[in-house]
Formats: structure tokens, sequence, C-alpha cells
């Protein structure tokens, strides 16, 4: 069993990944094998809407980073998406990272039809993966992000673990690193690191 984090924040430790990393931490106590991924690390082309994915399989973006965080995506069991919230929104490259998993991966199971044809979907390369989102603000904003993810995790065929409240932080004030303080919002993500694990457990038997 594995989940990986995916941090959207430019600020690899920053509020965001504390808590990505915090609840990945839960997670390998539980012996749960886990890997967290900062985006800022990586070379993230936005989507482009070409259309090319559909007969290739796969995103024919070259030149960047996309494909080895697709492919780790893929391989796992399920994935936390954190992002801090911008103006109420995910940050722009975990956005990029979505739109390309979500356009390339719904075409890795599918075909295309003509107009007047109707789909009966096959899944997507994520069906049946655990999907949750941890988001961050100052004071507010959080449940737009938080509404986001949730709105991808569900058209891609993923499970949604919830917890005791949303997944959110309020961390940041005067550009403050200080997720750490947060210990509501660190025993939410104690329980959504059980609910993980009850549910892994459950797909895994």
């Amino acid at each position: 069993m594995k989940i990986i984090g995916l941090n959207g924040s430019p600020r690899k430790e920053g509020n965001t990944g504390f808590l990505v990393k915090y609840t990945l931490e839960r997670l390998e106590e539980k012996g749960i094998e886990t890997e967290q991924i900062n985006l800022a690390d990586y070379n993230i082309k936005q989507c482009r809407g070409c259309y090319e994915c559909v007969n290739a399989k796969k995103c024919t973006i070259q030149g960047d980073d996309f494909l080895e965080i697709f492919e780790k995506m893929v391989d796992s069991d399920g994935f936390i998406l954190g992002s801090p919230s911008y103006h109420s929104s995910m940050t722009p490259r975990l956005k990029a990272v979505l739109d390309r998993a979500g356009f390339s991966g719904r075409w890795y199971a599918n075909e295309m039809k003509e107009k007047s044809d109707s789909y009966e979907w096959k899944g997507t390369a994520f069906s049946g993966k655990l999907v949750a989102p941890v988001t961050v603000a100052r004071r507010a904003g959080q449940n737009f992000t938080f509404a986001q993810i949730l709105l991808w995790a569900t058209v891609n065929d993923c499970i949604v673990p919830g917890s005791n409240y949303w997944n959110v932080g309020v961390a940041g004030k005067g550009g403050a690193v200080d997720a750490d303080e947060d210990e509501e919002g660190k025993n939410i993500l104690n329980h959504l690191s059980d609910n993980i694990e009850f549910l892994l457990k459950k797909i895994n038997k």
C-alpha cells in the first residue's frame, strides 16, 4: 500500500508542505508506504487542450516532468493533494498537474466518440484510488480550494475519505510558517489518516 502526497505550494517547507508531510508521517506509523512530491522541484507546463492524448493514451507535451509525476500517481493507491489558497484557488502548478492528469487519464481508458454518440465511461487511470485534499490559508479561502480538488477527484472516479471536519489548516499570519501550532488542524489530519488506513485495508483485502 502506498500513498503519495503532492505539495502544490511554491514554498517547499511552508505550511502546506508541513501538513502534507504530517499526514504522510501518520500513515507511515500505520505501516503504509508514503512519498512526498514537492511540485516546486518540478517543471510542469499547463495543458494545451491539444487532444493528442486521445490517441496517444498519454500526455504528449514534451520537455517537462509531468509524466514522471503521472506515473507515480498511477502506481500509488492514492494521494494527498495539498495546496495553499491563492485568492481562494489552488496553486497554478497543482492545477496544471491535475488538468493534464485528468485529461490524459480519461483517454488512458476510453475512446473518443462521435458528437452524436453518448459515452459509457470505462473509468480513468485513477479509478478506485483514494484522494484527499489538504488546503491551507491564513484566514479564509480553504473551502474553495478544497472544493476544486474534490471536483477533480470525483470526476476521475476516485474514492474520497473524509474526516471529522474538512482537512483545512489555518496558518501563515504575517507570512509565518506556523502550521505546527494548528492543533485542531493536526487532529483532523490524524483522523483522516485513520480513515485512509481503514479504507486501504478494506480495498486490499
